[in-house]
């Protein structure tokens, strides 16, 4: 992102434009079919200001991404136990549920699978070093891979409303498996 230092300015400029984004993003269905034009006369900017803050469209959908990367990316957060890693799932759907109706738009775009792939990656390895000193399996990263990769079709199905499950019933299972799993 351009603007590095976020006065209160540049925080209310970018999420005027994150906002006016999602609404165009809600009317459009699609992040291909919004233009910086629309977006500029929609939050009623000029197009030097959005340029500011932002090279194109995608840089703001990305935006929206990171927030989600960077919770889970928390250095802060250090996973120790089998406990550390169920809250951790915890606040993984909480923060999908508090956006979900963005993810919904997001995850409808060909982009969507990217982020999601790095959100699985993440959680994975969060996960693998949390379990790896107590769990004595040569298998204990392809067990993680199963686990993740079916959790991650099911969000995509989700959010893509392909599926026929809700976020919570999503979460209950991911944790019951889990437990199977690794128990």
């Amino acid at each position: 992102m351009k603007v590095q230092c976020l006065n209160s300015s540049a925080r209310k400029t970018r999420n005027l434009i994150k906002k006016s984004f999602a609404e165009l993003l809600n009317e459009k269905r699609e992040l291909d079919k919004i233009t910086v034009t629309e977006l500029v006369k929609r939050a009623d900017i000029t197009r030097s200001t959005f340029y500011t803050h932002y090279d194109n469209i995608y840089q703001v959908a990305q935006e929206y991404q990171l927030q989600t990367i960077e919770l889970l990316c928390n250095e802060e957060l250090i996973l120790h136990s089998k406990e550390d890693i169920l809250d951790y799932f915890d606040n993984i759907f909480s923060c999908l549920k508090e956006n979900e109706e963005l993810y919904k738009l997001l995850l409808n775009a060909d982009v969507a699978v990217l982020f999601l792939e790095k959100l699985k990656n993440i959680a994975s390895k969060k996960i693998l070093e949390a379990l790896k000193s107590s769990y004595d399996n040569k298998y204990l990263e392809l067990d993680i891979s199963f686990l993740m990769d079916g959790i991650t079709v099911q969000i995509l199905k989700y959010f893509r409303n392909e599926g026929k499950y809700s976020l919570d019933e999503l979460l209950f299972n991911l944790k019951k498996m889990f437990k199977k799993i690794f128990d």
